[in-house]
């Protein structure tokens, strides 16, 4: 029988990609704005606006064995210019709305032997970037949240959070829009290129395996090496 995986968001960038990797071999519920770019994939559709809707239980199967979040900001502006109604804005996309829908499936979750809880956060929150602050506060809640989670819910449930580096998605494509801010891009990472969504979706698909049966409770760190290795010498 194929696991139930509820994905909220999904309808391009990462969560696009992730579906068209997972779509043949899991049963797929992706609660997003549109199925614009779902038409012709094996998916449950659930129209829902993450900021807007009350996702509707009654259409989300009884057994949940896994849930992934994807939707998110990227707000990168000098702090004294920021607002409060800014750093409100991003930890109500990435965290709080989020916590919502989690705690509505919390039950479909704890019915499942071996279920998975994937989460995203950013390589800002542990390498100290400017203009990142709004940001990175928001995603730091992610990680602190999924630690204490999978601590609380272990060992029915696993909680784990990917933490990647810029990637060429539609929401970050204003920093790579072009060939000389890719090369300055990837010219920062170690391995000497920007990210791409099948990178983050190739490790999304890994925490909702069998294969990352003894993982919970990790902040996965795939960013090109950024956040661990210093190669400027």
């Amino acid at each position: 029988m194929k696991k139930n995986i509820l994905f909220v968001g999904g309808s391009y960038g990462i969560g696009l990609e992730t579906i068209k990797l997972l779509h043949e071999k899991y049963n797929l519920i992706v609660a997003c704005r549109t199925n614009e770019n779902l038409n012709d994939l094996n998916i449950t559709h659930l129209n829902f606006d993450v900021l807007n809707d009350e996702l509707d239980l009654e259409k989300i199967p009884e057994t949940l064995d896994g849930f992934v979040y994807f939707p998110g900001s990227i707000n990168l502006r000098p702090f004294r210019g920021l607002k409060l109604s800014t750093f409100e804005d991003d930890l109500s996309i990435n965290f709080l709305s989020m916590v919502k829908i989690l705690q509505g499936v919390l039950n479909n979750l704890k019915r499942s032997k071996n279920s998975s809880v994937v989460l995203y956060s950013t390589v800002a929150v542990k390498v100290g970037m400017p203009f990142h602050s709004s940001i990175s506060a928001s995603k730091g809640a992610i990680e602190g949240f999924a630690k204490s989670l999978a601590a609380e819910f272990a060992p029915d449930i696993r909680v784990n959070v990917i933490a990647p580096s810029l990637t060429d998605t539609p929401l970050a494509s204003r920093f790579l829009n072009n060939d000389l801010k890719k090369e300055k891009v990837g010219h920062r990472h170690p391995l000497k290129r920007h990210g791409k969504a099948i990178d983050i979706a190739n490790s999304t698909a890994f925490l909702l395996s069998d294969k990352s049966s003894w993982l919970t409770g990790q902040v996965l760190g795939v960013d090109g090496g950024m956040s661990t290795l210093n190669t400027s010498n």
